[in-house]
């Protein structure tokens, strides 16, 4: 059976089935969806849960074994496999096979795995789970779709946000599911159960005095060098990831090297924004990032982005905060690179 994540819950209450299988790309709803089923477990009496991170030279004999061996304890467990890849081998797929057809009423099965492209989705294990299980297929949220999801959330703490203050989320996490559970988290913590308005959003996020890589790649682009810098400075204090940063800002040159390609082939700036879906508050800050940065700077600023990757995973020598300066500086002035030297 394939169901989609929101449905879980109502799958859940007729009772469990012996094997789960939890793909896509979500991490957020993919994780909560782990959760529903593990809380469903454990009130079914499978207190004990054996956790297995399927790597490089993992031991599917010596998992297979374990499965084979379940009955002979008392208790009822949950074995638990996160899948690195959509493939995982043939050793792999004939155990996943063997587990989907065993009927073991102590042993229950739950494997999660990244998003299964078509030839994985159509493969002899996924099937195998499909016709003995569920297949709870985590889907990508659709832009439309956030401020609903995003009102229904705050609601679960209690929270009323109006029209505006909804919209503002969406437009602050852009998409991260993760990054919007984690600002409704704080509000809940600030205003407890209360309505709460745009500007009250606006202020608990400007009050929580903690720079943002948001906050960085807006600056960069605004050509605001010296606040840019500032708020990496603050990044670095605060222990965020190198990676995490640059994603940020490889994200938004990307997003400027996709509109300059629409525009050289004829498209509308307003058309191109809207195509390559910048937000209509962010707009302002496109247009100007596109008016200072022509479409060879842009060309530029991708290739220092992979260095500045490289550098960040060690591959060329370099120091990774200096690079990602040297990057943001490179976003955000406005005089040609010459002239900045």
């Amino acid at each position: 059976v394939k169901i989609p994540a929101v449905k879980l819950d109502q799958h859940l209450t007729r009772g469990l089935s012996s094997i789960y299988l939890v793909s896509g790309d979500e991490p957020l709803l993919a994780a909560e969806a782990s959760d529903q089923i593990r809380s469903a477990a454990r009130e079914k009496g499978f207190s004990e849960r054996e956790l297995h991170v399927v790597e490089r030279g993992f031991d599917w004999a010596a998992l297979g074994a374990d499965a084979d061996n379940l009955s002979l304890f008392s208790s009822r467990r949950l074995i638990e496999l996160r899948l690195s890849s959509p493939r995982p081998g043939d050793a792999g797929a004939k155990t996943v096979l063997r587990l989907a057809e065993q009927s073991d009423p102590d042993l229950l099965v739950l494997i999660v795995a990244p998003k299964l492209d078509g030839s994985a989705s159509r493969s002899k294990w996924v099937a195998g789970i499909e016709s003995q299980g569920v297949h709870v297929q985590i889907w990508p949220m659709e832009r439309g779709q956030l401020p609903r999801w995003i009102s229904s959330r705050a609601a679960r703490h209690g929270l009323k946000l109006d029209d505006a203050a909804v919209t503002l989320l969406v437009e602050r996490t852009e998409g991260n599911l993760l990054a919007a559970a984690q600002e409704l988290d704080k509000l809940a913590m600030q205003f407890g159960p209360a309505a709460v308005s745009e500007a009250e959003v606006l202020a608990a996020v400007s009050d929580s005095a903690r720079f943002d890589v948001f906050g960085l790649s807006d600056a960069a682009l605004g050509g605001k060098t010296g606040r840019a810098l500032r708020i990496l400075g603050g990044l670095q204090t605060d222990g965020v990831e190198p990676v995490l940063v640059l994603w940020s800002l490889a994200r938004d040159i990307a997003l400027l090297a996709q509109v300059h390609f629409a525009l050289g082939r004829g498209a509308q700036l307003a058309q191109a924004m809207q195509r390559h879906g910048v937000w209509s508050r962010r707009q302002p800050l496109v247009r100007g990032a596109l008016g200072r940065l022509n479409r060879a700077r842009v060309t530029r600023l991708v290739e220092q982005v992979a260095h500045t990757d490289q550098i960040i995973k060690g591959v060329a020598s370099g120091a990774s905060w200096e690079a990602l300066a040297d990057l943001v500086i490179a976003v955000a002035h406005s005089r040609a690179p010459a002239a900045a030297a």
